[in-house]
């Protein structure tokens, strides 16, 4: 079974066993032509044979926005002609829900709720082993939860989330405090230029002891416990999955977003909860979506 995720600037294809084991995997940057770089991409993990395959796609936009989705599902239909492909994308946060609970840190669970940061934000769920894609593929678009008050204009742009804790939120809030004239390491770190600090100069900074470094990841761990929060509320899962920096750096978040998620749903809801950071890291969406086209879903 074949996979493929499209993100901002990544395609990413993979192969997969029944088991879902990992039998190859491509990762090229997205061109002018994001159809033809799909195309490259899937062919360079299909295998030979001209046997009909089954091929899932996952999109980090999949209304399309600046990735044309639909250009790239026309390639694809064209170059695999008599394979079974979706007509939509599937969303990349309810493909890497499914991925979790088929062959990750959700397994055998049914019922989940998958959710990431990193250069976005993204969510998913799973309902009775199906994905819940809502109305028009839109569920779960988690990086518009509305947690503050204050109307700003990347709120409207993004989403309020997303603003606050996606790669680029957590860098801007830091130079926001160097700029109200809080003195911190990272603007050393990054040879005193401020457009050149990056996240991993604030997660860096953090574990070294940076004051300002480490009031921001406290903030950033509140506002996606809050969501975490919301999202359990609403859906009342077996397993709550967290992705991207909450698990690549689960030493800086996962235990202030448990302690913030405690804080803000019923004890009971908290202790029949299954917590885990994601295992399949940025590959889940494409295994997820090559998992669903396979079970014919949905």
């Amino acid at each position: 079974m074949l996979g493929l995720e499209i993100r901002d600037r990544l395609v990413t294809a993979v192969a997969l066993d029944e088991k879902g084991r990992l039998l190859a995997r491509k990762e090229v940057p997205l061109t002018a032509d994001p159809g033809l770089t799909a195309v490259a991409a899937l062919d360079a993990v299909a295998g030979d044979g001209d046997a009909p395959k089954r091929i899932g796609v996952a999109s980090i936009a999949p209304d399309g926005g600046a990735v044309p989705v639909y250009e790239v599902l026309r390639a694809l239909a064209h170059r695999y002609t008599g394979s079974f492909l979706h007509e939509g994308p599937i969303p990349s946060g309810s493909a890497a829900a499914m991925a979790e609970a088929w062959t990750g840190a959700a397994r055998p669970a049914r019922n989940v709720v998958y959710f990431s940061v990193a250069d976005r934000t993204t969510a998913g769920i799973i309902q009775d082993g199906t994905p819940w894609l809502g109305a028009r593929r839109r569920a779960a678009s988690v990086a518009w939860l509305a947690l503050n008050p204050v109307e700003r204009e990347d709120y409207r742009k993004s989403g309020c989330l997303e603003a606050e804790v996606a790669a680029g939120g957590i860098v801007r809030r830091l130079i926001w405090r160097i700029k109200a004239g809080d003195r911190s390491r990272v603007e050393e770190m990054a040879g005193g230029d401020l457009g050149a600090i990056t996240l991993d100069h604030v997660l860096e900074g953090a574990r070294q002891g940076d004051g300002v470094s480490i009031s921001v990841i406290r903030d950033t761990a509140r506002y996606l416990g809050m969501a975490a929060a919301n999202l359990v509320a609403l859906v009342d899962p077996e397993v709550l999955v967290l992705g991207g920096i909450m698990a690549s750096t689960s030493d800086l978040f996962l235990d202030p977003v448990r302690t913030e998620l405690s804080r803000r749903v019923p004890k009971t809801m908290m202790d029949e909860l299954r917590l885990e950071p994601a295992e399949l890291g940025t590959d889940a969406p494409a295994i997820g979506a090559a998992h669903i086209a396979s079970a014919g879903q949905p």
